[in-house]
């Protein structure tokens, strides 16, 4: 197979996921709703956070759609032991309460959704997680700036913020504020290729791997401060 068509072939896979939910009927329901997609395909089920690590190490699956509160291991602490795999992970439930969220974005989830979301709006957050974006309800992002809002702001600049250069630091500041690559790119009159580069440069920096990651890196060192734009 050539570069060429090796590279048609991934752009026409589907998008592989994993619903891990312990109740039976809404895994089901979310299994069907997504398998009805012509490009996702549902590689397994789980019931619990450890079936669903087990099933993650036998399929790799692109996306993880995570419930949080399950018996025997919980949605958190599945998606902090799969942060160094490739599974991406859209954490999915009916709490929106603050130390969910934090603790969630904390362990290495790519997104957070609630399971009050419509059916458009779910399949969208997996094709959005599995490009490799970040996503945030917005009934989830205004309890997580709550979140930092509380919390004491920094009077020195952590370490690995120093490494960034100021352009980097602003780019940071406005991926914080949910601007997508192109908004920046208007904001700052720069190419969006750019600002791309700047983004990818951030993340290798920081160690991060994903812009809900670089959200929570820019509130938790004080960079952003909740209501200041």
């Amino acid at each position: 197979m050539t570069g060429t068509e090796k590279a048609s072939a991934e752009a026409s896979a589907p998008i592989t996921v994993v619903v891990v939910d312990d109740q039976d009927m809404v895994r089901a329901g979310f299994a069907a709703l997504l398998g009805a997609q012509s490009d996702i395909t549902v590689v397994g089920q789980a019931a619990d956070g450890q079936e669903a690590l087990d099933l993650c190490a036998a399929t790799t699956p692109d996306v993880v759609l995570m419930d949080v509160r399950m018996p025997v291991l919980d949605g958190v602490e599945a998606t902090r032991r799969l942060a160094d795999s490739p599974c991406r992970v859209l954490m999915l439930t009916t709490f929106d309460i603050d130390d969910y969220v934090y603790a969630a974005l904390r362990a290495g989830a790519s997104g957070f959704l609630l399971k009050d979301a419509t059916p458009d709006e779910l399949v969208a957050a997996v094709r959005v997680v599995a490009a490799g974006e970040s996503l945030l309800a917005p009934a989830v992002t205004s309890r997580l700036i709550a979140h930092f809002a509380r919390q004491p702001t920094l009077v020195s600049t952590p370490p690995s913020l120093a490494e960034l250069t100021p352009r980097e630091r602003e780019v940071l500041v406005r991926v914080a504020r949910g601007e997508s690559n192109a908004e920046i790119a208007a904001r700052l009159v720069l190419a969006e290729q750019t600002v791309k580069t700047h983004v990818s440069r951030i993340f290798i920096k920081l160690g991060i791997r994903d812009r809900a990651q670089a959200v929570m890196v820019a509130y938790e060192t004080g960079l952003v401060s909740p209501g200041v734009f």
